[in-house]
């Protein structure tokens, strides 16, 4: 079994919500993890993932329901392999952003309130399946 700092390694994540102590809190909770992260409060900011990039954490109720449907859709055609974790308390207003397709990964989606290690487990364990 891995430790906590073992499985943060080589984890990158971008953070994008518009409230400020979202994103410092979930920054500084990753960074303490051991896991390289980035935050904007720039929704366009989402299909500016660098390389690498392990998965995007993307708290999308601020924004306008539409643009983050079409930003998602955007970010899976061009990352399939970055995980997105949505963090609301309406997926429904993202769909069909969100539903399975061909190419890429399917995103999680968790309720607010989401905790930073409810957050950092979900992303883990796709960039590091247990065995079964």
């Amino acid at each position: 079994m891995m430790s906590g700092s073992q499985r943060g390694k080589h984890l990158q994540v971008t953070v994008i919500a518009e409230n400020r102590e979202t994103i410092d809190g979930l920054h500084a909770y990753l960074q303490g993890a051991g896991v390289t992260s980035r935050a904007t409060r720039v929704l366009g900011d989402v299909t500016k993932v660098a390389a690498g990039v392990t998965a995007v954490v993307l708290f999308p109720d601020d924004f306008d329901a539409k643009e983050v449907a079409n930003r998602i859709r955007s970010l899976r055609a061009q990352r399939p392999r970055v995980l997105v974790v949505v963090v609301t308390s309406s997926p429904q207003r993202f769909r069909p952003a969100l539903d399975p397709d061909a190419l890429s990964l399917l995103p999680i989606v968790l309720p607010k309130p989401a905790f930073g290690w409810g957050i950092l487990d979900a992303i883990r364990n796709h960039a590091h399946p247990e065995p079964t």
